[in-house]
């Protein structure tokens, strides 16, 4: 029932009663019929009145259940900001706490009794806060979700990196009076991010290793690449007469495979005593530009050092290859010692042989001259040692 309705029912019982009483008043000899007249209008206004409780009875009932309703919807969305996963806080305007759920309290460290209004900004770190103040007038003056990322400090905390959602609450008149936050620490996804920068940066870290003895042939396979992390790999092709060739030395960080290669027949074999290495799927590489970057440079590595072993096999002159062929070994794998220059790598006359194309015997004829001549020598483990000054 309508409460302006009932109200004006009662006012117009009320205007009847008085217009009776004014007429029994008025009237010098009483009428006889204006009691019975008089019942039945209080009669009328009885049962009026009796059916407008029932109905305000029954509407009151309904607002109650209606009140009941509205409370446990009210609750539930308490419980669900309260128990959120993720850390939401209401502040006013200028950024000082008036509401903040059990995330935001474990996340800054303080209960929501001391939380309650301190500003917000009291946990940004001191280098960011000029920036946070910006953000903040910002926001202000926009009525959409803004994104940030801001370096907090919980209460006694360490600092991390928080993303930062804010919705502005506006007035009717589109003036901001609140605003809502929500928070998350980010810190862990960054450490991952930065763990996935660095091993796209360094390939062969936390990968399965495979270990090669020396003289082992490596299998290839024309998905995947492999990548040195230790030792060094031998590259060799077959000439027509059946000649190895050797066309790449594959050191640390440096990759190899038959998918960097048009050559029909490409071998590869552990040069060093042990050899370790990991392989990389070219699916990945597709799908990962940092590691496809990272990779390219080692790849062009791989392409200077065969350029330089295709110049060396130009030379006329057998002495002038080998000469060559020092020098770059002494580039791409020498280490500084008191006498000059050691070579890490230790091959053997027929590898020389084959670098150089010429046969073991005139190898070991021209690294016997060069030892007289004080150009190269051999320390205890056959390793050879190159004198800076000759070479």
């Amino acid at each position: 029932m309508n409460v302006d309705l009932f109200a004006k029912q009662i006012e117009a019982i009320h205007g009847r009663l008085y217009q009776l009483y004014e007429g029994a008043n008025a009237t010098p000899a009483p009428q006889p019929d204006l009691l019975p007249k008089a019942f039945k209008e209080l009669g009328t206004a009885s049962e009026a009145l009796q059916i407008a409780a029932e109905e305000l009875y029954q509407q009151n009932e309904e607002l109650m259940e209606v009140r009941s309703q509205v409370e446990i919807e009210r609750q539930r969305y308490m419980d669900l900001f309260e128990f959120a996963p993720d850390a939401y806080i209401v502040t006013d305007a200028q950024g000082k706490i008036r509401e903040a759920n059990r995330a935001a309290c474990s996340m800054l460290n303080l209960t929501q009794k001391f939380l309650i209004g301190k500003p917000l900004i009291v946990f940004i770190t001191e280098s960011e806060r000029w920036v946070f103040r910006s953000e903040l007038n910002r926001i202000q003056q926009k009525d959409r979700v803004q994104e940030l990322e801001v370096r907090m400090q919980a209460r006694g905390g360490e600092q991390f990196d928080a993303s930062v959602k804010i919705a502005p609450v506006l007035d009717a008149e589109g003036r901001p009076i609140a605003l809502r936050w929500m928070l998350r620490d980010i810190s862990a996804q960054k450490r991952s991010l930065q763990a996935i920068d660095l091993f796209d940066l360094h390939p062969s870290c936390d990968r399965p290793a495979q270990v090669y003895a020396k003289g082992e042939v490596i299998p290839l396979n024309s998905q995947t690449i492999w990548l040195v992390c230790h030792g060094l790999v031998k590259l060799t092709t077959l000439s027509e007469t059946g000649q190895e060739v050797l066309v790449g030395l594959a050191g640390e960080e440096m990759p190899f495979g038959s998918s960097l290669t048009s050559l029909h027949a490409y071998q590869a074999t552990a040069l060093s005593k042990e050899v370790r290495l990991v392989s990389v799927s070219l699916t990945e590489i597709a799908t990962s530009p940092k590691l496809a970057q990272t990779l390219l440079s080692k790849i062009n590595h791989r392409l200077q050092q065969t350029e330089s072993l295709l110049a060396i096999s130009g030379q006329r002159r057998v002495k002038d290859r080998l000469y060559y062929f020092l020098l770059l070994l002494k580039q791409e794998f020498g280490e500084p010692v008191t006498e000059g220059t050691r070579l890490r790598v230790r091959l053997t006359h027929e590898d020389f042989a084959n670098a150089c194309c010429t046969t073991r015997v005139t190898i070991t004829r021209l690294l016997s001259r060069l030892q007289q001549q004080n150009t190269i020598l051999f320390d205890s483990k056959s390793h050879i040692i190159i004198r800076n000054s000759n070479l």
